[in-house]
């Protein structure tokens, strides 16, 4: 049981923050999921605090554990922000794990996944996003519509869709790095993306998200819109099996399900560092979120 006491640092990005001179356009889905949290985590007796995880004055000692939040500039600069999670994880208790973290930033772990049995959508990685790679993978991927996505990188982030024949985006529109390269699916606008949250491994709720007409990408700043699903045995059976691959303590756990080609669910993404957590879709959100984390305490 978690003493009245107990001070949680959640951390945030200042980009979060509308007053912030560079806000992002989604920054009201902190005030969201905050909003839901603090008051469920100290009726639970947590004392929650939102903290800018590159704050010059923040001191993880002073906290009995540390969640990665909404901290949703870290992919610009990747190498602080590990810096900061390995002081978190040595001065306090980082959640989720700084190890799970470090493998699951990089998007190299569906390889993992895919090892395990995880049902995946075919993907071509890449070195580099450049012309001769991207050509390439049309080849490989037998297919003529693309999609370009950093190995590291969350939020449509320098993502590209496209399509054989055109001219490619401006360098500064693709991945900086490393990439990865998958089959453009139409079922991202037909049907919709799968957003299944679990808490210390509990299932909470499931988000459908879609995106905006003429647009594939399900992220509110590019205009997509989430609503309530309610996932059959056999979705949720699929999603909890994703998640039992992956061992460890996990405070939180999404896991992103696409229909593919084929016509069968595929993991599209496994977030487990700092994923939006869908507390409209949620209504036992708040709870169940500060129920995991007094269990972890």
């Amino acid at each position: 049981m978690a003493r009245p006491d107990t001070r949680i640092a959640f951390l945030t990005a200042s980009c979060m923050f509308k007053s912030s001179p560079v806000a992002r356009k989604d920054h009201w889905e902190h005030d969201l999921e905050w909003d839901a949290i603090q008051p469920a985590c100290l009726e639970a007796g947590l004392q929650l605090e939102a903290r800018i995880w590159d704050s010059p004055d923040f001191d993880p000692a002073l906290y009995d554990a540390v969640v990665i939040g909404t901290t949703w500039d870290y992919m610009e600069k990747p190498d602080q922000f590990g810096g900061v999670l390995a002081e978190c994880a040595a001065r306090s208790r980082l959640l989720n794990p700084l190890p799970t973290v470090m493998w699951n930033k990089r998007k190299t772990y569906l390889r993992d996944l895919a090892e395990r049995g995880a049902p995946m959508i075919p993907t071509v990685w890449a070195d580099k996003a450049d012309q001769p790679s991207i050509e390439a993978a049309f080849d490989d991927l037998q297919c003529s519509d693309i999609v370009v996505k950093p190995v590291m990188g969350a939020g449509a982030w320098r993502q590209a869709r496209i399509k054989q024949g055109k001219d490619l985006p401006s360098p500064d529109q693709l991945p900086p790095a490393e990439a990865m390269i998958q089959p453009f699916l139409p079922s991202v606008a037909e049907e919709g993306e799968y957003a299944f949250l679990f808490f210390n491994r509990e299932f909470s709720h499931c988000a459908l998200k879609r995106p905006a007409a003429g647009d594939y990408r399900v992220q509110s700043e590019y205009g997509g819109s989430e609503t309530i699903h309610d996932p059959s045995e056999e979705e949720l059976a699929l999603a909890k099996a994703v998640l039992d691959s992956v061992e460890g303590d996990l405070l939180y756990a999404r896991v992103d399900m696409l229909r593919g080609l084929d016509g069968k669910l595929a993991l599209i993404e496994l977030e487990l560092i700092e994923p939006y957590l869908y507390p409209q879709q949620g209504p036992e959100f708040g709870a169940n979120f500060a129920r995991a984390l007094r269990a972890l305490v």
